[in-house]
């Protein structure tokens, strides 16, 4: 399976947000990948410090969906689609499945937060796999991804091939500029999504956006925990890459004794 991972420049309001989805997808598209993942709470944009997001109502973030469906639909690829959604009473940061024909398929909900996250969003309860084109596929969002592996060796255990990460980790107003993927005074985090591919035997995807002062690249790390592929720092655009599912064999997941 070819799949696509994009990194789009940081957004403040759903408009923006379309636009790049829009572009990127289309991009990823005329590639041949088969599937597409964008960062986390793509739309309406992350709400960092220094990221002020216009306010989106539940109404506006269905109409939002919409037509990405209808961006899928026009492309022929499925997104991944990190967004804020209202489900009831309750604000949750989920990632949606939206298939190559324009249907939602669902969407996994972001269930371990960041303390700082507390104030924003709910925590969402369930976890599932998805599966295109034969290839069982699970998402984990940005810090359970990074510090709660048990989310990532959930989908494994259940046959997952590949793990989506979408993720938010850097800024555009402060930090230091990284130029060697997994340098040894870089952050920690691409050293996690290594061992997130390793110590399951599966692909791992990890997808941010492009930003001034990143702290983490887009990258596709094969199942034995070599970078296959990564987005250049601070770069938006896609990066395309093939995965073979019969190498992704979840042994380790596997081997794990649950009691």
């Amino acid at each position: 399976m070819k799949i696509a991972l994009a990194s789009p420049a940081l957004t403040k309001t759903i408009s923006e947000g379309l636009t790049q989805l829009e572009n990127l997808a289309k991009e990823a598209a005329e590639q041949k990948a088969t599937i597409v993942c964008f960062p986390e709470s793509f739309i309406p944009g992350y709400p960092s410090t220094d990221n002020k997001v216009e306010k989106a109502t539940a109404d506006d973030l269905q109409n939002a969906l919409q037509k990405a469906g209808a961006i899928a639909a026009k492309n022929s690829i499925t997104i991944i689609l990190p967004m804020d959604w209202y489900e009831g009473d309750k604000f949750l940061n989920v990632a949606f499945v939206i298939s190559a024909k324009g249907e939602v398929l669902g969407y996994q909900s972001k269930n371990q937060l960041d303390p700082a996250e507390d104030t924003i969003w709910t925590a969402g309860t369930t976890r599932q796999l998805f599966e295109i084109d034969n290839v069982k596929f699970g998402i984990t969002i940005c810090h359970e991804g990074f510090r709660y592996p048990e989310s990532v060796r959930w989908a494994a255990m259940h046959g997952a091939a590949i793990v989506f990460h979408p993720q938010f980790t850097g800024s555009n107003v402060s930090g230091s500029q990284l130029t060697e993927w997994g340098n040894k005074n870089n952050p920690y985090y691409e050293k996690a999504i290594m061992m997130r591919a390793m110590e399951n035997t599966i692909y791992f995807a990890s997808v941010n956006y492009a930003t001034t002062f990143q702290e983490s690249a887009t990258s596709l790390i094969a199942p034995d925990g070599t970078c296959i592929v990564h987005q250049e720092y601070g770069k938006p655009g896609v990066i395309i890459a093939d995965i073979h599912p019969s190498l992704a064999t979840g042994l380790l997941a596997k081997r794990f004794k649950q009691e």
